[in-house]
């Protein structure tokens, strides 16, 4: 996918009023569905996951707030944001003054309206910019939520690109939230875009599994459904906010030197970027790192989260998010699987002293895609590090060199008999 058609993608779901459960979740997944295969979980409303319960289903179909005129001076058919993420159903007269405590603002921000939600607490209310509110007059106003919440399930889907390996490289995004384009539909666009370039590329060393599912429940829930067999996981990340323009931003695991961790940073050092230490605050890495789990799971977004003005506003819309941007993304997401995919450990045959590479034929032979000094120097930092300790990717960390360079190096050596590959 281009980033134009990543942008179109977004632009398609940007309507779609999503929640934690819900047929805004299935029509979302259905949409993604039309580009890659998905297996799709429906977990009944009761269900006991770790800690959590998977809650009541909830659904919308309109809800507004009327003054004396018939007019919609708040309107969910305008914006799904303005009404309360789980508000129960309402219908009712209200003055102005009995309102307020319902009603949603921004007053440092008063153009724009807000995201809010109330999962777990039976309630109601509205959002709208501040800009509105003191416009109103004290009413009385109709005020209207045609919601259902009830029994029914939480809704969770997966794509599986097969691997060569049973280890898996996982890949998280969420679909929960409403029209809010950044966070994070630009996660799912370049998610899609991802694993249909994987799959385009010809059978990967790894198998590669894409998780779209609600944030926190969901993550929790197919934690608790896939215990047998979390220690497939090899590599994970979190994606989120991946259209924004700012800099590529990612937050280290829990471990903190995990693989995916120094296959990222290696991967960012040569395009602006910052490198946070995990914490156990953010998007669901902090779930696929809890201390019982501790997998080796990080987090890329751009900005992240809170980190810019849009963020849960309807200023997060798809202008907000550029095509250049989710291309930027979808790259450094892709080399890393290409480091990933070719990281490997050797064992230098010939140790005692420097081999003579001249005879073999290697003096000069990368020299096709770089300079020939510096595909000897990457061959010279291969032979010395190749002690079946160190990875491909410890070399490229080491040396500075690009890593698809010192993978080239090792391969020549490799065929020219000076390395094997190290179990």
């Amino acid at each position: 996918m281009t980033g134009e058609e990543m942008h179109a993608l977004v632009e398609r779901l940007y309507p779609i009023c999503r929640s934690i459960t819900g047929d805004g979740v299935r029509r979302t997944l259905e949409i993604v569905g039309e580009r890659l295969p998905l297996t799709v979980t429906e977990v009944p409303t009761g269900t006991e996951v770790l800690d959590w319960t998977v809650p009541k289903e909830w659904n919308i179909r309109d809800a507004y707030i009327k003054d004396a005129t018939g007019r919609r001076v708040v309107d969910f058919r305008a914006s799904n944001l303005h009404v309360v993420g789980y508000s129960v159903p309402v219908s009712g007269t209200y003055p102005l003054e009995e309102l307020r405590p319902r009603l949603h603002t921004l007053p440092e921000q008063p153009a724009l309206v807000p995201y809010r939600t109330s999962y777990y607490a039976e309630t109601w209310g509205f959002c709208l910019s501040q800009d509105v509110l003191d416009g109103l007059a004290d009413g009385p106003y109709e005020v209207l939520v045609d919601s259902t919440l009830e029994d029914g399930a939480l809704t969770l889907a997966e794509h599986v690109v097969p691997g060569e390996l049973a280890d898996e490289v996982v890949i998280s995004c969420h679909v929960c939230h409403p029209s809010l384009a950044n966070d994070n539909l630009a996660g799912v666009a370049v998610a899609v875009a991802l694993a249909g370039r994987i799959a385009a590329a010809g059978r990967p060393r790894h198998t590669y599994r894409f998780l779209f599912m609600p944030g926190t429940i969901g993550a929790i829930t197919w934690l608790a459904l896939n215990r047998d067999r979390l220690r497939r996981i090899a590599h994970g990340l979190t994606l989120a906010c991946a259209g924004d323009p700012g800099p590529l931003t990612y937050k280290r695991s829990r471990r903190g030197d995990a693989p995916i961790d120094r296959a990222v940073t290696h991967v960012l050092r040569d395009r602006p970027h910052r490198v946070l230490d995990f914490s156990p605050y953010g998007y669901d890495e902090r779930q696929f790192c809890s201390p019982g789990f501790d997998l080796p799971f990080g987090g890329l977004t751009r900005t992240p989260y809170a980190g810019y003005p849009e963020y849960h506003t309807s200023g997060d819309d798809p202008g907000f998010v550029t095509p250049e941007a989710m291309e930027d993304t979808l790259d450094a997401l892709w080399q890393v699987t290409r480091v990933l995919e070719g990281d490997r450990t050797y064992l230098n045959l010939s140790p005692y002293g420097e081999p003579q590479l001249g005879r073999r034929g290697l003096y000069g032979s990368l020299g096709g895609r770089s300079d020939t000094r510096q595909g000897q120097l990457a061959m010279l930092w291969v032979l010395n590090l190749s002690d079946g300790e160190h990875s491909l990717l410890d070399v490229a960390t080491r040396s500075g060199l690009p890593f698809a360079l010192v993978e080239e190096a090792a391969l020549a050596l490799r065929d020219a008999g000076l390395l094997k590959e190290h179990a």
